[in-house]
């Protein structure tokens, strides 16, 4: 046969086998058939991250179980607000029984009207927050938020009670089970109760957090000024608002009396502010919107810190920096807005832009009035500013050596293993995470095994230098914590953080909680709202490995290992790790993935930091080496 002919031939044969290989492929056909349309609570069980952000499982504060009881408490704020009801009763039955607790919260505004109740509950976009005549500074401004609760919910019930009337309804994943009408035998005060048990095929073994409800309910006392919340019989209430905010984080630590303002813009807005000065580095902020606390912050708190900023120049007439004003501030701003737009379902950052202008105006004003007020205030103020001038030229040459020095040693942030993803990258890199760990050998486990998109690795030589009570200037003169400050992208400002998480991963022994406490005591000395901001977390690793020939399991305290042997078998062998470098990392790959435990570093109040960090990293104390002893090692054993 000719070549040219054969050649033809297999190619024939070769497109032959090409088509019967497309022809039984197992690629799904894609028809009409596959188009579907779910249900408005549907697609919230579906897509359950778009209406409330994370699951979790109860361990950090802005887990979804926490938003659920956020969106029902949102109500009676709601109520209060409009001049309804005085009084909101919470109350959590089994709190401490993983998977099965039973929120309920009771209301005592006007009730929703009876003959709307199932609808409100369990149709999107129903609901009065869309009328201005009857809600007029609200945060669910969606109607949706109630109803994500009730389609999140394995029990979901609501009672109705208006004018010696009830209506009640009963549902399960958001669907009616039962409902009814009537009226009340006895007296019974107006208002709302709901009642729900959050869906633990949705929320893995989730436990309400106690102390993250009480912080959450304490809040709403504070921008809600007369409003009395209960929590399991514990009540909360505030008579100055944001003052009282301020002066609980901060205490006595303030280097003059708390400023606050509270006003109203022609109708359409309320602003309230509270300030004050530190010592600390950097800034912390607390900012509210329609008592939704704004985490993120957005154009009010931005516009905020350009008022403050004018007014402090207006006063003393000289263009004093912004940084050299803003160091050191504490303070908060709530503003309550008949429109508000949040950059997210989760409404952790506000965009209207339309009320920068008389925040500015109103807050430059606020500011300038209450410094001439307060002439003692006034001078302490300056003193800090005149402060903060000198410590930032004396910072502005410590780091000009620095990086002259890095120069000369061709420095390229020795021990960085970066990720292509930044915080600056917006959507992409919100997930964004830098591992700081001890030593080439955990370093290089996780390294291994990460995600190269997002995560990002920097390993330390070994203890960096315990930094307590020591100036600013000290940090920079410091080659490994320079470095480290590069690497996060904090060496000139906090503004250029470049990860979302930072993420301290030490061993579980001795060596590795010093080392942990050592950089928790960089970060709470310089960088506080690193932490407040909820950047900093620890890394939960397994300290034991239990496995058979047909099984594996991944323990993370001793309770877990006994549970797996008597699970698994007699036959099984444990292994306890005794650092990370001994995972390997085909192990390690799914402890940093999905299944990723970490640890939020929070602080209860501002005014608690030095009181902990001179307990733990001061002087060596008899208390001390008692706690340690009776506390760290108890647990390290």
């Amino acid at each position: 046969m000719p070549a040219k002919k054969q050649a033809v031939k297999k190619k024939a044969a070769s497109s032959k086998t090409v088509n019967s290989k497309a022809a039984n492929s197992k690629t799904p056909v894609y028809d009409e058939s596959k188009i579907k349309t779910l249900s408005s609570l549907e697609h919230i069980r579906a897509r359950t991250g778009m209406y409330i952000g994370r699951l979790g499982d109860g361990s950090n504060p802005d887990d979804g179980i926490y938003v659920l009881l956020k969106e029902i408490i949102d109500n009676g704020v709601d109520e209060y607000i409009m001049g309804n009801g005085k009084l909101i009763d919470v109350s959590i039955k089994d709190i401490g029984k993983p998977g099965a607790a039973t929120v309920k919260v009771r209301d005592y505004g006007r009730g929703i009207p009876l003959g709307k109740l199932v609808d409100c509950v369990s149709i999107i976009n129903t609901g009065g927050k869309f009328n201005d005549d009857v809600f007029q500074f609200s945060v669910g401004l969606n109607g949706v938020g109630t109803k994500a609760v009730n389609a999140l919910a394995v029990h979901f019930r609501v009672v109705a009670v208006r004018n010696g009337e009830f209506a009640e309804a009963i549902f399960e994943r958001g669907k009616l089970k039962s409902s009814r009408k009537g009226k009340l035998k006895e007296k019974v005060k107006d208002g709302t109760l709901v009642e729900f048990t959050p869906d633990a095929e949705i929320f893995k073994d989730y436990l309400f957090n106690a102390e993250f409800i009480e912080k959450r309910v304490q809040n709403y006392a504070y921008l809600n000024a007369g409003l009395t919340l209960a929590f399991n019989g514990k009540q909360f209430m505030s008579k100055r608002g944001l003052f009282d905010l301020l002066y609980e984080e901060t205490g006595d630590d303030g280097l003059y009396p708390l400023g606050y303002y509270k006003g109203e813009h022609s109708g359409n807005g309320q602003m309230e502010i509270a300030f004050t000065h530190t010592n600390n580095y950097g800034e912390v902020y607390f900012s509210f919107v329609n008592g939704q606390f704004t985490s993120d912050g957005g154009t009010h708190l931005s516009a905020f810190k350009e008022g403050f900023l004018k007014g402090v120049q207006t006063f003393y007439k000289k263009d004093y920096r912004s940084e050299d004003v803003r160091d050191g501030t504490t303070a908060a701003i709530a503003i309550k807005l008949k429109n508000p737009i949040f950059e997210s379902q989760t409404k952790n950052k506000l965009g209207n832009s339309e009320i920068r202008s008389w925040i500015v105006q109103e807050t430059r004003n606020a500011v300038e009035d209450w410094l001439h007020k307060n002439p003692v205030a006034s001078k302490k103020l300056e003193q800090k500013i005149a402060a903060n001038e000198s410590l930032r030229t004396e910072l502005n040459a410590v780091k000009k050596e620095a990086r002259e020095a890095a120069k000369r040693v061709a420095l390229k942030i020795p021990k960085l293993r970066d990720c292509k993803y930044h915080l600056e990258d917006g959507k992409h890199g919100q997930e964004s995470t830098i591992f700081i760990t001890e030593g080439d050998s955990a370093a290089g486990s996780i390294v291994s095994s990460r995600d190269v998109m997002l995560q990002a690795v920097y390993g330390l030589r070994g203890k960096v230098e315990n930094v307590y009570g020591k100036k600013r200037t000290a940090i920079y003169k410091n080659e490994e914590l320079f470095n480290l400050m590069m690497a996060l992208g904090i060496d000139n400002d906090i503004e250029g953080l470049r990860y979302a998480k930072i993420v301290i991963a030490t061993d579980a022994d001795f060596d590795g909680f010093h080392i942990r406490n050592l950089l928790l005591t960089f970060f709470l000395s310089y960088f506080e709202e690193l932490v407040t901001g909820g950047h900093v977390y620890i890394l939960e690793t397994p300290l034991f490995r239990v496995r058979t020939k047909k099984e594996t399991r991944y323990c993370y305290n001793e309770k877990e290992r006994d549970i797996a042997a008597a699970e698994i078998g007699s036959s099984h062998e444990i292994t306890r790790f005794k650092g990370l470098g001994e995972i390997s990392p085909k192990e390690f790959g799914q402890f940093i993935g999905e299944d990723i435990r970490l640890v939020p570093v929070s602080v209860n109040t501002l005014k608690q930091v030095p009181h902990v960090l001179n307990f733990y990293m001061g002087k060596n104390t008899p208390e001390r080496r008692e706690y340690i002893m009776k506390n760290l090692i108890e647990d390290a054993g």
